[in-house]
């Protein structure tokens, strides 16, 4: 099965796990009434996070376009043509913490973006490891898989706030189920966030090789890698659990023990076993 199959069945599969989980949400919140709720929303969100999961992903980030005058927009064309893929469009996001991340339905509807923080933290040769990671996301078709599931997942915590705020009913006694939303609304990002646990580790080893050759340079997506991940212990980004397997570092968020749950990806010592055959010394993350 060569990868644009695989990928469109693995897509598949997370959309209808992923719908279940609306539909499980709206039988348990509101009975019948709260299914029928439910279908039409699973139609809407599946629509939604197809055609419009990178633009959802951006405006949660708060992330703005930059053009060819911008150094990060340079680092990428670089990169992209060594990498044979469609330029994509670049964006940065204002937050401090120091992450990076790619999003869209496939390679010439790509969008790959970075935080002020990294921009300001990693030297150019390390910036251009990171958005190697991100553009081999992108050659690899993971970037759907990944917006698809964050979009979805953040959807079901809508869904249990719809219902707390509104009252679920059921068709017994017209009572609402305010426990009821606010169960899903705890599990039901849970859940999602442990099938996109289950689909995002691997890929990020995956990343991790291809952006190494992308960039020609190992040892500066290991450096940056190494930064981020100190950085990220001091500086939360407070973005939805939901969202975190999209980017190349696990965000650190002050809801620390719910996000705990939603770890998508590998440590960082096996990715960098893996990337240069040495486990994490702490040296270059001390030197930032």
């Amino acid at each position: 099965m060569n990868s644009k199959i695989y990928n469109n069945v693995r897509t598949a599969v997370l959309l209808g796990l992923l719908t279940s989980l609306i539909l499980i949400a709206g039988q348990l919140m509101g009975g019948s009434n709260g299914l029928i709720i439910a279908v039409v929303f699973a139609a809407f969100t599946n629509f939604g996070a197809y055609f419009f999961s990178d633009q959802i992903a951006l405006a949660t980030m708060s992330a703005q376009q930059v053009g060819p005058e911008h150094p990060l927009h340079q680092i990428v064309a670089r990169l992209a043509q060594r990498a044979s893929l469609p330029m994509p469009r670049v964006y940065v996001s204002p937050m401090l913490a120091p992450n990076a991340f790619a999003t869209g339905r496939n390679p010439t509807h790509a969008a790959v973006c970075a935080t002020q923080g990294l921009m300001n933290m990693l030297n150019p040769d390390e910036i251009a490891g990171v958005m190697a990671h991100e553009l081999a996301h992108v050659k690899n078709r993971d970037i759907l898989i990944g917006s698809i599931a964050a979009t979805i997942a953040g959807a079901i915590s809508a869904l249990g706030y719809m219902f707390m705020f509104t009252g679920g009913r059921n068709d017994r006694d017209g009572e609402g189920h305010p426990l009821a939303g606010l169960l899903v609304l705890l599990l039901g990002p849970l859940a999602a966030g442990l099938i996109q646990a289950a689909i995002s580790r691997s890929r990020e080893f995956n990343a991790d090789t291809g952006g190494a050759e992308i960039c020609g340079n190992p040892m500066a997506l290991a450096t940056a890698l190494e930064k981020i991940h100190t950085a990220n212990r001091r500086i939360p980004m407070n973005v939805n659990p939901a969202f975190h397997s999209m980017f190349i570092a696990e965000p650190r968020s002050t809801m620390a023990q719910i996000a705990n749950l939603f770890q998508t990806h590998p440590p960082l010592e096996d990715r960098l076993q893996n990337l240069i055959g040495r486990p994490s010394t702490g040296r270059f993350a001390r030197a930032a």
